[in-house]
């Protein structure tokens, strides 16, 4: 096994990402965040409309995930106003963020300035600095434009797209991918957190030239208004679906089935377990590996430190 500090970039949204970046940053390892900016919901959409600005809110959850801060200091950070004309619903995370911003004009230094003052073990960047919208077709043609309101349409996803089409990447998140030894993606919301980050202009196609081991995380529930019914081969199919197949190495499944108290809970909300379909998974050109990926607490939640053991396992084996 390599002794050498692996480079490890991880792509996906701001609540899935944070959970394996917490676990992950506890290793030796360097870390890239490759964070979506198709958010245009809540405190992220209004400051992203009122300031010109990506949307911040995804991105200050990735840099509390790995700042190594008093839990007081993220505690003020994730602070969301409840009263004030025009304050109610900001967090002052996206607040900090839209003032460096404008203090350096420019949203990456914001970021990495921000990263600085939270002593973030890695590097956070926003997988590009263009306005987007994200806009789903309907298997009925119907069209939606906007993530906040792709998943409330109550109809099936055909297929996810950005407008304007292929927005640049950020220069340095290309960069990252290539000199990485392993590209970890997900878990998160496939169609509105995953699949944003990989319609930015070269991100898959330069994932798919890296020589950096590709895994796939796939959630451990469904998802109401976009993965409804999937098991986790549908998950990938569609990834393939929009950026070709072959394109994971591995994916790495939960096969713990939740106590029925908790599945209620979830059936209540209209969500079932994600199936691990380990031999439909094999078909389609991936290394499915299962284990035991729970963690219970208010809501069901990915084992991070278990994940991240088996992530760097599998790296250090590519790596030899």
């Amino acid at each position: 096994m390599s002794s050498k500090r692996p480079k490890v970039v991880c792509m996906g949204g701001g609540t899935g990402l944070s959970v394996i970046l917490r676990g992950l940053k506890k290793f030796p390892v360097d870390i890239t965040a490759i964070v979506t900016v198709a958010d245009d919901g809540g405190s992220s959409g209004r400051l992203r409309t009122d300031l010109q600005m990506p949307p911040p809110g995804d991105i200050r959850n990735v840099l509390i995930s790995l700042a190594d801060t008093e839990p007081l200091l993220e505690s003020v950070f994730q602070y969301r106003f409840q009263t004030g004309d025009g304050l109610a619903g900001h967090t002052l995370g996206n607040l900090m963020l839209a003032a460096m911003k404008e203090i350096t004009g420019d949203f990456t230094t914001a970021v990495k300035e921000l990263s600085r003052v939270f002593s973030v073990r890695g590097r956070v960047l926003p997988a590009s600095v263009q306005d987007v919208t994200l806009c789903a077709e309907m298997t009925d043609g119907t069209v939606v434009k906007g993530e906040s309101q792709i998943p409330n349409i109550e109809k099936t996803i055909r297929r996810v797209y950005l407008e304007p089409a292929s927005p640049l990447a950020l220069d340095e998140a290309i960069e990252a991918i290539l000199e990485a030894d392993g590209v970890v993606i997900g878990p998160g919301s496939l169609y509105t957190s995953i699949l944003p980050n990989l319609l930015v202009k070269d991100m898959a196609t330069t994932i798919r030239k890296s020589s950096a081991l590709k895994i796939y995380i796939c959630n451990i529930m469904t998802q109401l208004g976009e993965t409804d019914g999937f098991h986790a081969s549908d998950h990938i199919r569609a990834i393939y679906d929009h950026v070709g197949e072959s394109f994971f190495d591995i994916a790495i499944l939960n096969n713990e089935v939740p106590p029925t108290v908790i599945q209620q809970q979830y059936a209540n909300q209209n969500q079932t377990m994600v199936l691990p379909d380990l031999e439909l998974v094999y078909q389609l050109g991936c290394q499915p590996l299962a284990d035991n990926l729970l963690l219970y607490r208010s809501v069901l939640r990915h084992d991070a430190e278990r994940i991240s053991r088996h992530i760097l396992r599998l790296i250090h084996e590519r790596m030899g």
